[in-house]
């Protein structure tokens, strides 16, 4: 087995046995047990956020070279939030990029993407429309629009 492969397992391990800890992740594994570099995650809307209730799927794809170098992230549930490209679900967040560091792993990069859905950082948007009334600290407008994709995209079924 591969040194990618073993370092997969050994995090969905720890992330079994940990995941009562992390009620924001309500899922992380491989898609499929024939290909350990495709994963899918699934985070739940934190209470007291604009997201409250909903549920938002990303999809995983690690690369060969993993841990050396990050693993990409979109997510596939249509999301309004400044930092996530409204129409591919990519992601802006510092650790996927430059700041990576093979330290981090699957779970700890899932849990910053939750962290920054109620930390957004509108200085470098992917969804100009989020950002621009995060900038003009319009807070009414900007959760709204939130919620309303979240009601329109991300209740469960």
């Amino acid at each position: 087995m591969d040194t990618v492969s073993r370092r997969l397992i050994k995090e969905l391990r720890d992330f079994d046995k940990e995941s009562a800890s992390h009620p924001e992740i309500l899922e992380l594994a491989p898609e499929s047990d024939h290909d350990l570099r495709q994963w899918k995650a699934r985070l739940a809307g934190l209470p007291g956020t604009p997201y409250e209730g909903g549920e938002f799927d990303l999809s995983i794809q690690i690369p060969r070279n993993y841990p050396i170098h990050p693993p990409t992230m979109q997510f596939t549930t249509k999301i309004c939030h400044p930092n996530v490209h409204f129409k591919t679900g990519e992601i802006c967040l510092d650790i996927l990029k430059t700041e990576w560091s093979p330290a981090w792993t699957l779970k700890s990069t899932v849990l910053a993407v939750s962290l920054l859905l109620s930390n957004p950082e509108p200085s470098s948007p992917l969804n100009c429309d989020a950002a621009n009334l995060l900038r003009c600290n319009d807070m009414l407008a900007y959760e709204s629009l939130i919620r309303m994709y979240t009601q329109l995209y991300a209740l469960p079924k």
